[in-house]
């Protein structure tokens, strides 16, 4: 008997601790995912040619100006992304005499999706 009871113990810590270690795979990779997602905004911050249009691109275009290692820009080649821009608000600051703004703030929203993922971010310009 206690045989059984001492068995029994042992096989629901072992069964705990399965369970512990499957959810904690699960939190790594979404933690990977969005380590990842949150590399790939940081391209698209530190270039100011992309982000104002809907397109889908390479990442490797993002990083065209960087000087990076052959390998790393042949992975960055695979990865395709979607970029979607969305402006939110639009703020004429100055009006010429004649009507025509010089001056416009427009404030969008930039989000980039990758594979499920996606990540987005303020984009302020000034025309």
């Amino acid at each position: 008997m206690e045989v059984m009871v001492c068995v029994m113990i042992i096989s629901i810590v072992i069964m705990s601790l399965l369970q512990m270690q499957g959810n904690t795979n699960h939190i790594y990779s979404k933690l990977e995912d969005s380590s990842k997602i949150n590399q790939y905004i940081s391209l698209l911050i530190s270039n100011n040619d992309y982000g104002f249009e809907k397109k889908s691109i390479s990442l490797n275009d993002l990083i065209s100006e960087f000087k990076v290692e052959d390998n790393l820009r042949r992975e960055l080649k695979t990865i395709k992304v979607k970029l979607n821009y969305e402006e939110l608000k639009s703020i004429d600051m100055s009006k010429s005499e004649d009507g025509s703004s010089t001056m416009v703030f427009e404030l969008g929203k930039s989000m980039l999706k990758v594979d499920g993922a996606s990540a987005s971010l303020m984009r302020f310009s000034l025309q």
